[in-house]
Order: C-alpha cells, then sequence, then structure tokens
C-alpha cells in the first residue's frame, strides 16, 4: 500500500475485495469476485465499504472522515478530480462510470489519478466495460473492473484479453538515443 499523502487528514485503506465467485461482477488479480461495496443512499453511514459520489461526499466530508471503514468514492465521466486532489488518500476505491462505449473522460481521469496525483488505491472501471477497451484501462491504472457484459466476461475468464505492446505516446521514460522515439515498448 502506498505511504499516505501528506496533504490529507486520513490514509487510504486498503480496498477489501470480494471473494473469488464466478458470479461475481468485479473483475480483479485474475477472478472474478464479489463486490463489498455498495452504493449508500445520502444519510446513511452503516455499511460497511461506503461507496458514495461527489456530491455527497463534499456534503458529509466531515462525518464521512470519522468513520473506521473504507470510503470509495464513484465520479462520473466529466467529473473533475482536482477540487477533492487532497482528500484523494481518504478514498480505498474510485469508480470511474463509462456511461457510453465512446466516452473517453474516464481514461484521462483514471491517468490524471494514477500520474498527477499519485493514488494509489484501486482503481475500478464500471458503466460499460467491454473487452477491446480493457488493455487500454489497463495501461491508465485501472486494476479492477466490473464487467456485465457476457462475452467480455468469457474472454476475461478464459485469458482472452490482449495486452497493448507498443505506443505511439510515452507511456514511462524514454528510450535513447538513436531509436525510434515515436514507437515505444511497453513499460512493465
Amino acid at each position: 500500500m502506498p505511504a499516505p499523502d501528506a496533504r490529507s487528514e486520513r490514509p487510504a485503506q486498503p480496498s477489501l475485495t470480494g471473494k473469488v465467485d464466478p458470479e461475481g461482477a468485479i473483475w480483479k488479480e485474475g477472478a472474478f469476485r464479489r463486490d463489498p461495496w455498495r452504493p449508500s443512499p445520502a444519510g446513511e453511514r452503516g455499511a460497511s465499504h461506503l461507496l458514495l459520489d461527489k456530491a455527497r461526499w463534499a456534503a458529509e466530508r466531515g462525518t464521512l472522515l470519522s468513520r473506521p471503514a473504507p470510503i470509495g468514492l464513484t465520479l462520473g465521466g466529466g467529473e473533475s478530480v482536482d477540487d477533492i486532489a487532497d482528500d484523494l488518500a481518504c478514498f480505498a476505491l474510485i469508480a470511474l462510470n463509462f456511461a457510453k462505449f465512446s466516452d473517453g473522460r474516464p481514461f484521462s481521469t483514471a491517468r490524471l489519478l494514477r500520474e498527477k496525483f499519485g493514488y494509489g488505491g484501486e482503481l475500478r472501471a464500471v458503466g460499460n466495460v467491454l473487452s477491446d477497451q480493457i488493455p487500454f484501462m489497463r495501461r491508465v491504472g485501472f486494476d479492477a473492473f466490473e464487467v456485465h457484459h457476457a462475452p467480455t466476461r468469457r474472454a476475461l475468464s478464459e485469458g482472452r484479453i490482449a495486452e497493448v505492446r507498443l505506443y505511439y505516446q510515452p507511456v514511462g521514460p524514454a528510450p535513447g538515443p538513436g531509436t525510434r522515439t515515436w514507437l515505444r515498448g511497453s513499460v512493465g
């Protein structure tokens, strides 16, 4: 687990991954799992894994910080994280919603969370998650996926999700002089 951000008031807690369950909706660490996170209606604080939206976080921040259980945040496609950057370490999970297949904004948000803000908790793709997007989702930092699409579930279970190995945009250190800098191999 990464060190807590010095700006935060509380370190992020580890995301408690659910037990392996072939019927579970969450793909993480090579298996489908049960999802211990539940969306929480306004005012409810009893759930052990509280998943809430940005508006509720802003409205109840002080009270929520006193909870001993993990807190997760759900962000929509166009929601900014700049205004909550100091609070990111408070979240064990951040779920980014892909409302439509053609909406790429969560890709940008994921990359900002990992690279600019150094977010180290679970980054989950939810919504319209399809097999051809997963390699690119992994590339920008997603490590968990909520998958309901049957062909994508089969492809994940059978290990048929290809990885992107060559990039035309930088992802890590640049190659040395005399190389084709526009063609880079994957890092890691």
